[in-house]
């Protein structure tokens, strides 16, 4: 027995060892940063992109030089709510105002509310979202958790495939590791057909935190439900919380939210435009008793 435990002792401090030096490794081969990207590349940035891939260097450092030229182009630090504001309307997706067990920030993601027809702008909005999530997280967490409302889906507002690979392309490959879990709740028979298309485009890693919840498959609901309280979990989700999306008030977070992000990020984001009327989404709705 003290042979078993001293001998797992050393492997884990042998394989921190193997991680510190293939994250020195990678810092080396990706060479000098600045400005922003040098703000992103953090030894916890190395480390997501080299588990993202395995502890492949050579793997990981051309994902990572993609995202490096992503972010340089896209500039998703950059975007203000009252730029996607317009997306948020319905509440498709917002950050709730809740954790789950694990301290861990929660988007909830409601398909059938979809209202605009851009996919562009629907993917700059989830973006930014993706971004709050992030500089939201409490203290020494990396990763959020999803849970996706069905409510409202129908042959005629499906989203397009091309919505899904999007959605896809920016979660796992320019935010490798960002997501620990996401919960399905109770998709509709038309969302089959979708998902027998979308699982192709995920990586294995990504596929795993996938999680399919039916109401009345008791392992599925114990599954999500050890993950977050009843207290916090809306109804719509088989929870006790009553949560009722208020665009106004989450806007008036979001915008609080850009000028905690133009502190971290070091920029003015224009803010003023933002106080001046252009609102979004209200942050994040609270539960109802």
């Amino acid at each position: 027995m003290f042979l078993w435990r001293n001998n797992t002792s050393h492997d884990q401090e042998n394989d921190s060892l193997q991680h510190e030096s293939k994250i020195n490794e990678l810092k080396a081969t990706i060479g000098p940063l600045s400005g922003h990207s040098l703000q992103y590349c953090t030894d916890a940035c190395f480390r997501r992109y080299l588990d993202a891939r395995n502890w492949n260097v050579d793997k990981a450092k051309k994902m990572l030089e993609q995202t490096i030229k992503w972010r340089s182009t896209y500039k998703p630090e950059e975007i203000c709510w009252h730029e996607v504001a317009v997306e948020g309307e319905t509440g498709k997706i917002y950050r709730a105002n809740f954790h789950d067990r694990q301290g861990r920030t929660v988007l909830i993601l409601r398909p059938g509310m979809q209202n605009t027809k851009s996919i562009d702008n629907q993917m700059r909005h989830l973006t930014y979202l993706i971004e709050n999530a992030v500089l939201n997280l409490p203290e020494g967490q990396e990763q959020m958790a999803w849970l996706i409302d069905f409510t409202g889906l129908s042959i005629n507002n499906t989203p397009p495939i091309k919505s899904a690979r999007d959605t896809v392309n920016i979660l796992q490959n320019h935010y490798p590791e960002r997501l620990a879990v996401a919960f399905l709740y109770n998709p509709p028979r038309i969302f089959e057909a979708f998902w027998k298309i979308v699982k192709y485009f995920l990586d294995a890693k990504t596929f795993q935190k996938v999680k399919f919840v039916y109401p009345k498959d008791n392992d599925s609901v114990e599954l999500m439900r050890s993950y977050f309280d009843d207290e916090n979990l809306p109804t719509e989700f088989g929870g006790r919380a009553i949560l009722k999306y208020d665009h106004e008030e989450f806007s008036r977070l979001m915008i609080e939210d850009d000028a905690k992000a133009a502190s971290f990020w070091g920029f003015d984001k224009k803010l003023q435009q933002a106080v001046n009327g252009h609102h979004g989404a209200d942050g994040a709705p609270s539960p109802v008793s």
